[in-house]
Protein backbone atom coordinates (compact mmCIF):
# COMPACT_ATOMS: atom_id res chain seq x y z
CA UNK A 1 0.00 0.00 0.00
CA UNK A 2 2.78 2.42 0.88
CA UNK A 3 5.18 1.40 -1.89
CA UNK A 4 3.38 2.48 -5.05
CA UNK A 5 5.93 4.25 -7.29
CA UNK A 6 5.49 8.02 -7.37
CA UNK A 7 6.41 10.59 -9.98
CA UNK A 8 7.77 12.72 -7.13
CA UNK A 9 9.80 10.83 -4.51
CA UNK A 10 8.66 11.11 -0.90
CA UNK A 11 11.14 13.19 1.12
CA UNK A 12 10.56 13.80 4.82
CA UNK A 13 11.88 17.01 6.34
CA UNK A 14 13.24 17.17 9.89
CA UNK A 15 15.24 19.79 11.75
CA UNK A 16 16.32 18.79 15.26
CA UNK A 17 16.02 15.47 17.08
CA UNK A 18 16.09 16.72 20.64
CA UNK A 19 14.25 17.07 23.93
CA UNK A 20 13.19 20.66 24.59
CA UNK A 21 10.99 22.21 27.26
CA UNK A 22 9.58 24.85 24.92
CA UNK A 23 9.44 24.63 21.13
CA UNK A 24 6.64 26.89 19.81
CA UNK A 25 7.66 26.41 16.17
CA UNK A 26 7.82 22.62 16.55
CA UNK A 27 11.31 22.38 15.12
CA UNK A 28 12.33 19.41 17.28
CA UNK A 29 11.18 15.80 17.44
CA UNK A 30 12.05 13.95 20.62
CA UNK A 31 14.44 10.98 20.25
CA UNK A 32 11.82 8.49 21.46
CA UNK A 33 9.21 9.70 18.97
CA UNK A 34 11.79 9.83 16.17
CA UNK A 35 12.68 6.21 16.90
CA UNK A 36 9.01 5.23 16.75
CA UNK A 37 8.64 7.05 13.42
CA UNK A 38 11.62 5.20 11.96
CA UNK A 39 10.22 1.92 13.30
CA UNK A 40 6.90 2.70 11.59
CA UNK A 41 8.65 3.23 8.26
CA UNK A 42 10.57 -0.02 8.70
CA UNK A 43 7.49 -2.05 9.64
CA UNK A 44 5.67 -0.76 6.55
CA UNK A 45 8.40 -1.88 4.18
CA UNK A 46 10.10 1.48 3.73
CA UNK A 47 13.77 2.37 4.11
CA UNK A 48 15.07 5.84 4.85
CA UNK A 49 17.85 7.02 2.52
CA UNK A 50 19.72 10.18 1.58
CA UNK A 51 18.30 12.34 -1.18
CA UNK A 52 21.32 11.53 -3.34
CA UNK A 53 20.66 7.81 -3.06
CA UNK A 54 16.95 8.32 -3.57
CA UNK A 55 17.48 10.27 -6.79
CA UNK A 56 19.89 7.69 -8.22
CA UNK A 57 17.47 4.87 -7.41
CA UNK A 58 14.53 6.83 -8.79
CA UNK A 59 16.20 7.41 -12.14
CA UNK A 60 17.06 3.70 -12.33
CA UNK A 61 13.48 2.68 -11.50
CA UNK A 62 14.61 1.17 -8.18
CA UNK A 63 13.06 3.61 -5.70
CA UNK A 64 10.22 1.34 -4.57
CA UNK A 65 10.01 1.47 -0.79
CA UNK A 66 12.63 4.22 -0.42
CA UNK A 67 11.92 7.42 1.53
CA UNK A 68 14.24 10.42 1.56
CA UNK A 69 15.16 11.68 5.04
CA UNK A 70 16.51 15.22 5.42
CA UNK A 71 17.67 17.29 8.39
CA UNK A 72 18.05 21.04 7.95
CA UNK A 73 20.62 23.23 9.72
CA UNK A 74 23.20 20.68 10.85
CA UNK A 75 22.40 20.56 14.55
CA UNK A 76 24.82 18.58 16.73
CA UNK A 77 21.97 16.32 17.81
CA UNK A 78 21.88 14.93 14.29
CA UNK A 79 25.22 13.27 15.06
CA UNK A 80 24.53 12.36 18.67
CA UNK A 81 20.87 11.33 18.59
CA UNK A 82 19.51 10.90 15.06
CA UNK A 83 22.37 8.98 13.42
CA UNK A 84 22.49 6.11 15.98
CA UNK A 85 18.75 5.56 15.51
CA UNK A 86 19.12 5.59 11.71
CA UNK A 87 22.06 3.20 11.70
CA UNK A 88 20.28 0.62 13.86
CA UNK A 89 17.70 0.28 11.07
CA UNK A 90 20.09 0.43 8.15
CA UNK A 91 18.86 3.91 7.20
CA UNK A 92 20.80 6.89 5.89
CA UNK A 93 19.85 10.57 5.51
CA UNK A 94 20.95 13.93 4.16
CA UNK A 95 21.92 16.71 6.57
CA UNK A 96 22.09 20.25 5.20
CA UNK A 97 24.83 22.30 6.86
CA UNK A 98 25.37 26.07 7.00
CA UNK A 99 29.06 26.12 6.11
CA UNK A 100 30.19 29.31 7.87
CA UNK A 101 28.53 28.27 11.13
CA UNK A 102 30.15 24.86 11.62
CA UNK A 103 30.90 24.30 15.30
CA UNK A 104 28.89 27.35 16.34
CA UNK A 105 25.41 27.81 17.70
CA UNK A 106 22.09 28.43 15.98
CA UNK A 107 21.49 31.50 18.14
CA UNK A 108 19.94 33.46 15.26
CA UNK A 109 17.19 30.89 14.75
CA UNK A 110 13.78 31.26 16.36
CA UNK A 111 13.36 28.85 19.24
CA UNK A 112 15.92 27.22 21.55
CA UNK A 113 19.61 27.98 21.06
CA UNK A 114 21.24 24.75 19.83
CA UNK A 115 24.86 23.81 19.03
CA UNK A 116 25.72 22.97 15.44
CA UNK A 117 27.89 20.07 14.32
CA UNK A 118 31.64 20.47 14.44
CA UNK A 119 33.94 19.55 11.55
CA UNK A 120 34.79 16.31 13.35
CA UNK A 121 31.11 15.40 13.72
CA UNK A 122 30.44 16.19 10.07
CA UNK A 123 33.29 13.94 8.94
CA UNK A 124 32.11 11.24 11.34
CA UNK A 125 28.52 11.12 10.07
CA UNK A 126 29.72 11.28 6.46
CA UNK A 127 31.93 8.28 7.17
CA UNK A 128 28.88 6.42 8.43
CA UNK A 129 27.02 6.89 5.15
CA UNK A 130 25.17 10.15 5.73
CA UNK A 131 25.08 12.66 2.87
CA UNK A 132 26.32 16.19 3.62
CA UNK A 133 24.43 18.87 1.73
CA UNK A 134 24.69 22.65 1.71
CA UNK A 135 22.32 25.00 3.53
CA UNK A 136 24.19 28.03 2.29
CA UNK A 137 27.09 29.84 3.90
CA UNK A 138 25.34 31.90 6.59
CA UNK A 139 21.75 30.51 6.60
CA UNK A 140 20.18 33.67 5.20
CA UNK A 141 17.12 33.96 2.92
CA UNK A 142 18.53 33.85 -0.59
CA UNK A 143 16.04 36.40 -2.05
CA UNK A 144 17.58 39.02 0.28
CA UNK A 145 20.94 38.79 -1.55
CA UNK A 146 21.96 40.53 -4.75
CA UNK A 147 23.26 38.42 -7.62
CA UNK A 148 26.92 38.67 -6.62
CA UNK A 149 26.22 37.89 -2.96
CA UNK A 150 24.01 34.98 -3.97
CA UNK A 151 26.71 33.40 -6.11
CA UNK A 152 29.24 33.81 -3.30
CA UNK A 153 26.86 32.32 -0.72
CA UNK A 154 26.34 29.22 -2.84
CA UNK A 155 29.82 28.58 -4.22
CA UNK A 156 31.76 29.28 -1.02
CA UNK A 157 29.42 27.08 1.01
CA UNK A 158 29.98 24.18 -1.34
CA UNK A 159 33.76 24.69 -1.34
CA UNK A 160 33.94 24.79 2.48
CA UNK A 161 31.89 21.62 2.90
CA UNK A 162 33.87 19.74 0.26
CA UNK A 163 37.07 20.77 2.03
CA UNK A 164 35.72 19.52 5.38
CA UNK A 165 34.42 16.20 4.08
CA UNK A 166 36.79 15.47 1.20
CA UNK A 167 33.70 14.55 -0.84
CA UNK A 168 31.60 16.16 -3.54
CA UNK A 169 28.64 18.18 -2.23
CA UNK A 170 25.84 17.92 -4.75
CA UNK A 171 22.71 18.82 -2.74
CA UNK A 172 21.31 22.07 -1.41
CA UNK A 173 18.36 23.12 0.76
CA UNK A 174 16.93 26.64 0.56
CA UNK A 175 17.15 28.44 3.93
CA UNK A 176 13.63 29.04 5.24
CA UNK A 177 12.33 27.44 2.04
CA UNK A 178 12.54 30.75 0.15
CA UNK A 179 13.01 30.05 -3.55
CA UNK A 180 12.15 31.70 -6.86
CA UNK A 181 13.37 31.06 -10.42
CA UNK A 182 16.37 33.35 -9.79
CA UNK A 183 17.56 31.28 -6.82
CA UNK A 184 16.95 28.02 -8.67
CA UNK A 185 19.08 29.20 -11.57
CA UNK A 186 21.87 30.32 -9.24
CA UNK A 187 21.87 26.99 -7.38
CA UNK A 188 22.13 25.12 -10.67
CA UNK A 189 24.96 27.35 -11.91
CA UNK A 190 26.83 26.82 -8.62
CA UNK A 191 27.08 23.13 -9.49
CA UNK A 192 24.45 21.58 -7.27
CA UNK A 193 22.71 18.60 -8.85
CA UNK A 194 19.54 19.03 -6.79
CA UNK A 195 17.96 21.33 -4.24
CA UNK A 196 15.22 20.81 -1.67
CA UNK A 197 12.38 23.23 -1.15
CA UNK A 198 9.85 22.94 1.68
CA UNK A 199 6.50 22.44 0.05
CA UNK A 200 5.04 21.47 -3.31
CA UNK A 201 4.63 24.36 -5.72
CA UNK A 202 4.88 25.52 -9.34
CA UNK A 203 8.69 25.24 -9.30
CA UNK A 204 8.81 21.50 -8.53
CA UNK A 205 11.77 19.77 -10.14
CA UNK A 206 15.34 18.68 -9.44
CA UNK A 207 16.17 22.11 -8.03
CA UNK A 208 12.97 22.57 -6.01
CA UNK A 209 12.18 19.11 -4.65
CA UNK A 210 9.12 19.27 -2.39
CA UNK A 211 9.34 17.78 1.09
CA UNK A 212 6.86 16.69 3.74
CA UNK A 213 7.57 18.22 7.13
CA UNK A 214 7.53 15.96 10.18
CA UNK A 215 7.16 17.32 13.72
CA UNK A 216 6.43 16.26 17.29
CA UNK A 217 2.72 15.68 16.59
CA UNK A 218 3.35 12.95 14.05
CA UNK A 219 2.54 9.63 15.61
CA UNK A 220 1.62 6.54 13.64
CA UNK A 221 -1.72 7.84 12.30
CA UNK A 222 -0.52 11.31 11.28
CA UNK A 223 2.60 9.88 9.64
CA UNK A 224 0.47 7.41 7.70
CA UNK A 225 -1.77 10.25 6.52
CA UNK A 226 1.22 12.26 5.34
CA UNK A 227 2.54 9.32 3.32
CA UNK A 228 -0.88 8.78 1.74
CA UNK A 229 -1.27 12.50 1.04
CA UNK A 230 1.99 12.48 -0.87
CA UNK A 231 0.85 9.54 -2.98
CA UNK A 232 -2.51 11.15 -3.72
CA UNK A 233 -0.86 14.45 -4.70
CA UNK A 234 1.29 13.05 -7.51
Amino acid sequence: MFQRPARTPLILMYRAVDRVARDPLRQAVGPELFERQMDWLHRNGMRGVSVGELRHAYRAGLARGLVGLTFDRGYATFATRAVPILLRRGFTATVFVSAAEIGGRADRDPGPDRPLMTERQIRCVAGKGMEIGSHGLHHVPLPSLDDEELAEELTRARAVLEDVTGRAVTGFAYPYGHVSPREMTAVRKAGYEYACAVRRGPLDGDHALPRTRVDDRDGRIRLRIKVLRHQLAI
